[in-house]
């Protein structure tokens, strides 16, 4: 596709509503349970309408405020994935798209992304902001282990 149509792809609503299907697709794709268990492969993923059932229903919760133009977003999402699969049982990972969930990013004063909390027995605990270490994720769930 030459540049000229590409921006004009960029312009179309139905081709943008294709592209957002498709990530959330790609996003899901990791959900699928593991046969005969009760762990998840991936990152649940909350919007404004299930935030909060799903903030309940785990005694742990670590929830990941991103955006899909977000770097550093990507960068820390596989340390995120990497801890969550370490302390499968103990913990859970979530993720919230904030440019698709402005309720649920505005209610908690999201203004930089990355932001990580994290939320015991649904009730928000602690958290950091930005695409920090594996070391310091790692402490925010062990303080509140």
């Amino acid at each position: 596709m030459p540049p000229s149509e590409w921006n004009r792809s960029m312009d179309d609503p139905e081709l943008e509503a294709i592209r957002a299907k498709k990530r959330q697709q790609l996003l899901a794709g990791s959900l699928e349970r593991n046969a005969g268990t009760d762990s998840v492969a991936g990152p649940i993923l909350l919007t404004d309408d299930t935030f909060d059932a799903e903030v309940r229903k785990y005694p742990v919760l670590l929830v990941d405020f991103w955006a899909d133009w977000c770097g550093p977003c990507h960068a820390v999402a596989p340390v995120l994935d990497r801890v969550a699969k370490e302390r499968v049982g103990s913990m859970r990972l979530a993720k919230l798209n904030i440019d698709e969930n402005p309720r649920t990013t505005q209610r908690f004063g999201i203004t930089s992304i990355p932001t990580i909390l994290l939320f015991k027995n649904g009730k928000l605990v602690d958290g950091v902001v930005g695409a920090v270490p594996k070391p310091e994720i790692e402490a925010v769930l062990d303080r509140w282990a």
